[in-house]
């Protein structure tokens, strides 16, 4: 075989191959993306689970502290949302709760799963905490996928702590929806998170969560 009909064979190769290789290629970018897509999916489910507990559980008091009205003026306000606060001008969200007690009555966990105690509250209530800051240990200037998650709470000495839950948080807004009526009764929240990789993906998730109880 001579040159030339090497070259013509090599040549009607890479024709017939080279839609292969792209197909391939696509093949291949598409399951990043869906992996990518079911990650941040996944994550997102995480955070309002851990975010939809806490405002489920936002006023409760148990029957000791229910009764001691000179502590219960004093508490402060069971919800707090600060608007803005965080990376990208996310909002925070404070939480505010009694834990059950005695412990015959159940266990309550915080946002890292540490079970609630007399010890982890502060006029007898427990605290959660949920806002988005910028990735701890990352220099300024260097692209980052989004912020991170951080989870508030009390340790066993009553003092506030922070802990990172998730990475790849670009917006955290919560938004309190308007009452048909003025009487004291559960309230409802919007929570909306932005999620994204760091390049070309960017998912918006929604959810509403009411109070069980009434604030």
């Amino acid at each position: 075989m001579s040159l030339l009909e090497c070259l013509i064979s090599l040549a009607i190769s890479l024709i017939l191959i080279t839609p292969v290789i792209q197909s391939s290629g696509r093949m291949v970018a598409k399951q990043m993306h869906y992996q990518k897509t079911q990650y941040l999916t996944n994550e997102a489910d995480r955070a309002f689970e851990l975010i939809g507990r806490a405002i489920r559980m936002a006023g409760y008091q148990n029957l000791e502290s229910t009764q001691n009205k000179a502590a219960k003026k004093a508490n402060p306000e069971s919800i707090a949302i600060q608007k803005g606060r965080g990376y990208n001008r996310s909002d925070a969200l404070v939480i505010r709760h009694g834990i059950a007690h005695p412990p015959s009555l159940g266990f309550d966990f915080d946002c890292v799963g540490n079970v609630l105690s007399p010890e982890r509250t502060q006029n007898q209530l427990a605290l959660q905490g949920f806002l988005v800051d910028r990735q701890a240990g990352v220099s300024k200037g260097v692209k980052v996928n989004g912020g991170s998650l951080i989870c508030q709470y009390l340790d066993r000495h009553a003092r506030i702590q922070n802990t990172t839950l998730m990475n790849g948080v670009n917006y955290l807004g919560i938004e309190e929806q308007a009452s048909k009526t003025n009487s004291a009764g559960p309230r409802l929240l919007r929570v909306k998170l932005e999620m994204t990789d760091g390049h070309a993906l960017t998912l918006i998730f929604e959810r509403y969560f009411a109070t069980r109880n009434a604030l």
